[in-house]
């Protein structure tokens, strides 16, 4: 008998505010934010983390971060004049988004954190 899901797959935005402006600066602790965090939603990761920084304004000056897993993709903005970190989960594997915008904000020691998840059909 094949399983049915009610949908596609999970959507999360993950904002994070008054982040550690030392550790958004800081490629390699980015890269093994993105492997504990596939560690811990249990998404096995596809290829090297990709961590780039750019922008020539200010305001959006930072990393940005892309991480292939093989049920989708991990991203995330961080926008170092704000403080903020804009990360984005997709999978077609279940995941809990809370538990992954939890560990978020206490590895970038987050002082507050919004959440937003929709179901794709």
């Amino acid at each position: 008998m094949e399983e049915k899901f009610e949908y596609w797959g999970v959507s999360s935005s993950i904002d994070l505010y008054e982040c550690d402006l030392a550790l958004m600066q800081n490629a390699d602790a980015i890269r093994e934010f993105v492997k504990i965090l596939c560690d811990r939603i249990k998404m096995r990761r596809y290829g090297e983390t990709q961590v780039v920084f750019f922008g020539d304004e200010p305001r959006v000056q930072g990393f940005s971060m892309t991480q292939l897993i093989e049920t989708s993709l991990i991203s995330a903005h961080f926008a170092d004049a704000s403080r903020a970190i804009y990360l984005d989960i997709f999978s077609c594997a279940p995941y809990d988004p809370q538990d992954a915008a939890k560990f978020a904000a206490d590895y970038f020691k987050a002082a507050h954190y919004q959440v937003t998840s929709v179901n794709r059909r």
